[in-house]
């Protein structure tokens, strides 16, 4: 693990669902992909029409790994939220807008980590304990907001940041990739990083028809290496508010499908990849 030490040999895998919280049908599918054997960790969008579902499935889930989703582009803030949000609306720029504001200096950190910290108290409210922050969108990336997660996640005790910077040059969302990889790398220049997993995938994975035989190609290449490697999925079953809120819909309902497979469960099975979670590690 990066900025952790030494490691163990073999590999350890943190299989993390993001968006939990944001319906019930994204929930269901989060938790069926757990009760299989192959999500270990979450990440919780806390200002989201399925945070109270989250709240109660959380209470009988001891043994996932849970962290924030921090959101600052759907949706209503907890804070004031101020150059964050529109002042006709009260609600998050969306995420073009929050890009636009952040790389031309239109947003204020410190209205950044009042948001961050009060998601990450509403989180904790819950009974939670917190392993890590990542965000929706992977805006925590961006200049302007990344420093003030970073600091957020220390001054508060949130042991892992998510770097979501994903290396080769295989699989779909290239330009995502690209994009998300050069706003990072601005936003993290000259500043002292974070814990956070020394391998991160995913992002090529998403929308790809080919998810399940990626998947478990990227198991066999990722899984088994000495430390720790981050794969993000979101699984989940369709809703008419995911529908509402996010633009990834009839994906969720693969993803789920091929990580409950009998193929994944019984690759994660031979004994050669730890599942773990980062309150684990």
């Amino acid at each position: 693990m990066t900025g952790g030490g030494a490691t163990p040999s073999g590999g350890r895998l943190v299989v993390n669902a993001d968006d939990f919280g944001l319906s019930s049908g994204v929930n269901d599918g989060i938790l069926e992909a757990h009760a299989a054997g192959v999500v270990s960790s979450v990440s919780v969008l806390v200002n989201a029409p399925g945070w109270e579902h989250a709240v109660a499935a959380l209470r009988g889930t001891e043994s996932l790994g849970v962290g924030l989703h921090l959101n600052l582009t759907a949706g209503e803030p907890l804070s004031e939220g101020r150059t964050l949000v529109d002042a006709h609306t009260g609600r998050f720029h969306g995420l073009a807008g929050l890009v636009t504001r952040a790389l031309t200096g239109r947003i204020d950190p410190e209205h950044v980590a009042e948001e961050c910290g009060a998601q990450l108290a509403r989180l904790r409210a819950a009974g939670v304990r917190v392993t890590h922050i990542d965000s929706h969108r992977h805006v925590h990336a961006l200049p302007g907001v990344w420093a003030r997660v970073v600091a957020t996640a220390r001054a508060r005790g949130v042991p892992f940041v998510r770097v979501p910077v994903e290396d080769g040059a295989e699989g779909g969302a290239w330009v995502k990739r690209w994009t998300i990889r050069a706003a990072w790398r601005v936003a993290a220049r000259g500043g002292a990083l974070p814990r956070h997993a020394d391998r991160f995938c995913g992002i090529g994975l998403q929308g790809d028809v080919r998810f399940l035989t990626r998947l478990l190609a990227l198991i066999d290449r990722l899984g088994p290496r000495p430390g720790v490697t981050e794969l993000m999925v979101h699984p989940g079953r369709p809703d008419r508010v995911l529908a509402a809120w996010d633009g990834y819909v009839a994906p969720r309902a693969a993803e789920l499908a091929a990580l409950t497979s009998s193929a994944v469960r019984e690759r994660l099975g031979r004994g050669d990849v730890c599942l773990t979670h980062f309150g684990a590690v």
